[in-house]
């Protein structure tokens, strides 16, 4: 299903239907992918499971009911189970034939509690092993919060960190990893196929003190399922949350997913890795295992290292892959997850030079000399997801996005890199379905940075471009800070959708943006107002000398989080002049105050220590030592359940433009966090945010309008 528009507009980027990565069948003949589709008509969300041919490219529905979520393929024919939500907190799983829909599907069992992140392993012909992830009480039972019983009183009490995460107060419960199997049983004489049953759930965590997923953002991607048992990565349960990335990485060793008492988890380790650990990943036979750890506790955007378990049995047998004597290794970029091919080579999704790219390397290099990994011709933009194209299969199946198409398939051959990948189907069909073009209006541009190096950025034109006419320029500064613009899809900060208004929009990755080696990264360290800052406005004097189609008089700055606390702080500088207008999304007045954040391992590494005992770099860059300057027009945005930056931060930004008279407005929304997730909320914040920034460089008014969603095609 893809949305036909005249236009492409917030509207129609957020009623746009939104698809899951891709999961092949085992025999790599049939996709499935959830999609789900927002109406602002009916004001409602519409969900379901759908199964793509991978031959033609077509797709049919699987399941409709907006309860479904999760599909994965059980066995190796064509069936599949899900999860569907039910009454009073309960969860079911259904089972039904993609192959064959006409067999209505059935409940195989059901669950007292909230359950999610299904993973499910084929162990026999007569048993499947599933994982799926709960809250756990104390006593490590599955919790419902809708059948808990209910305090009288709404205190809450705390005697250590975390008091609150991301966007939600602590409570005793924590996340578990509860395993059971899939029985079949021999059909009914009615019935021609047998039919699965639960057998039920173990607490793979009971007694243990870990947690995994790791909150707020952990998954399936935190663990893996094996015929062997289940790894996973956790963090140290006797080290403070608030303070500390260290996690680890754990297998438990299952040999029937029915041991009603699971065995203690087994620690694997460097001794020189200390940091955050995460893509816990099975070899295909389940013998050995790979992960990804960061060197430095406390520092959240280190360097991924890739640590090879060569025997699972032997806990002393985990070997770092590219290491060398410098304390860097042998490879600049860091990985963000893993995935153990059938070719025997590991695949590496990592942020590169604006992109996500692919890459492999061999699961067992050669100790005579160095491998570095090799790059995968990938579509055009960033990969999102990596799976084999079928069981046993070399060939890959893969998910990824760009600036201005939202979901692609393609397949890829890594054996043969002579063949290009085939596109498989494209949601968008490469942005024409939105009016957009890649070749015609995404540009990858240079320019030399406040130091002796280059900065990347990527600039979006509008669809009616003409070099021969005058734009106004939206200059997006990304949060982080270290993170990075990349030519991927989104459906909070869409770089198009600005373009789409009338502006040419250049989105710099200044000092501290990922992808760009990680010296590049570290570098900003105590320089949140520094090299970053002085690289924004070499950018700005890059456009106004070499950009002769963008009219920098009518310039306007975004941000949000460390982009936020960019705005306020270049509103505070004579740079702040250069533009109309300013919008500060969720960002940071005083930086003494994130000392009321949830993690406070971020600020303690970025500016060198605890509040008390390092405060004057805690105060060297804050926005607020600059407020007598505030002077530009500037809109400010904070939510109430942002506890990654308390919304005292907004409400001071705009007490001070309010004291001082600059034209200003502010927008909370009480039901958001850090984002802005619901649609009709963010449709919202889009209509505010465009109509503060177009009023100032004279571009019409947005008006919401369903009318551009002109027609739908299946």
């Amino acid at each position: 299903m893809t949305v036909r528009a005249t236009s492409f507009t917030p509207e129609v980027l957020l009623s746009a239907p939104r698809r899951s990565a891709g999961l092949p069948s085992p025999d790599g003949k049939l996709v499935l992918f959830t999609l789900s589709t927002y109406s602002f008509e009916t004001h409602k969300t519409t969900s379901e499971i759908k199964v793509l041919d991978v031959e033609t490219g077509h797709s049919v529905q699987c399941t409709g009911d907006e309860r479904d979520k999760e599909p994965n393929w059980i066995g190796v024919g064509t069936e599949v189970v899900w999860l569907r939500s039910g009454e009073d907190g309960s969860t079911k799983l259904m089972v039904g034939d993609a192959g064959d829909l006409s067999r209505p599907p059935y409940t195989l069992g059901a669950v007292d509690a909230p359950i999610s992140n299904l993973q499910v392993k084929h162990l026999n012909d007569e048993t499947i092993a599933i994982v799926v992830v709960g809250q756990a009480t104390v006593e490590g039972e599955l919790y419902n919060p809708e059948t808990a019983r209910k305090p009288h009183s709404a205190g809450r009490e705390f005697s250590e960190l975390f008091v609150r995460h991301w966007d939600t107060y602590l409570t005793p419960n924590r996340n578990s990893l509860f395993y059971g199997t899939l029985k079949k049983c021999e059909p009914h004489i009615t019935e021609s196929y047998g039919r699965y049953s639960l057998t039920g759930l173990t607490n793979a965590l009971r007694g243990t003190r870990l947690e995994s997923p790791i909150p707020p953002f952990g998954g399936t991607d935190d663990f893996d399922i094996s015929g062997s048992g289940i790894v996973l990565v956790a963090k140290d349960p006797a080290l403070n949350p608030a303070t500390t990335t260290k996690s680890d990485f754990f297998l438990i060793p299952l040999s029937s997913f029915t041991e009603t008492s699971p065995p203690k988890p087994q620690r694997f380790s460097l001794d020189y890795l200390k940091g955050a650990s995460s893509s816990p990943t099975f070899s295909p036979d389940g013998t050995k295992a790979v992960f990804l750890q960061m060197r430095h506790n406390g520092y959240e955007s280190d360097r991924n290292r890739i640590v090879l378990i060569e025997n699972l049995t032997n806990s002393s047998s985990a070997v770092e892959i590219l290491v060398s004597n410098t304390s860097e290794g042998q490879w600049n970029l860091s990985p963000s997850s893993v995935l153990w091919g059938n070719d025997n080579h590991l695949y590496l999704q990592c942020e590169d030079a604006g992109r996500v790219s692919l890459f492999r390397i061999p699961a067992k290099p050669s100790k005579k000399h160095y491998w570095f990994p090799q790059q995968i011709e990938t579509p055009q933009g960033s990969v999102s997801d990596v799976r084999s194209a079928a069981a046993g299969s070399n060939q890959l199946w893969i998910s990824s996005t760009s600036l201005v198409d939202s979901s692609t398939f393609s397949i890829t051959d890594p054996e043969h890199l002579d063949n290009l990948e085939k596109i498989v189907s494209s949601l968008s069909k490469n942005g024409s379905v939105f009016g957009l073009s890649y070749r015609k209006q995404v540009e990858h541009i240079y320019f030399r940075g406040a130091g002796d190096y280059t900065v990347h950025a990527l600039v979006v034109k509008p669809s009616t471009f003409s070099k021969d006419k005058k734009y106004p320029l939206a200059y997006l500064i990304h949060g982080g800070p270290q993170g990075a613009w990349d030519n991927s899809w989104s459906t909070r900060w869409n770089p198009a959708v600005f373009a789409e208004q009338g502006y040419v929009v250049v989105c710099p990755n200044p000092t501290g943006s990922t992808g760009f080696g990680q010296e590049f990264v570290d570098a900003i360290k105590g320089q949140w107002g520094g090299r970053p800052f002085d690289d924004l406005i070499k950018g700005f004097e890059h456009i106004e000398a070499n950009m002769p189609y963008v009219d920098t008089s009518r310039a306007v700055a975004l941000g949000a989080s460390y982009g936020g606390f960019m705005v306020n702080y270049i509103q505070g500088q004579a740079f702040g002049r250069k533009f109309k207008a300013l919008v500060t999304h969720d960002g940071v007045f005083s930086i003494t105050n994130q000392i009321a954040t949830d993690e406070l391992y971020f600020p303690e590494h970025d500016f060198g220590g605890t509040l008390w005992e390092h405060r004057d770099e805690w105060e060297r860059w804050s926005p607020s030592r600059y407020a007598g300057n505030w002077a530009t027009p500037h809109l400010i945005i904070h939510n109430e359940l942002d506890y990654r930056l308390p919304i005292s931060e907004g409400l001071a930004a705009f007490n001070v433009l309010q004291r001082k008279g600059v034209e200003s407005k502010f927008l909370s929304f009480p039901d958001e966090n850090h984002w802005v997730l619901k649609p009709e909320n963010s449709l919202h914040w889009h209509t505010v945010v465009l109509n503060w920034i177009n009023k100032y460089v004279g571009l019409p008014e947005y008006k919401p309008s369903s009318s551009l969603v002109t027609s739908v095609d299946v």
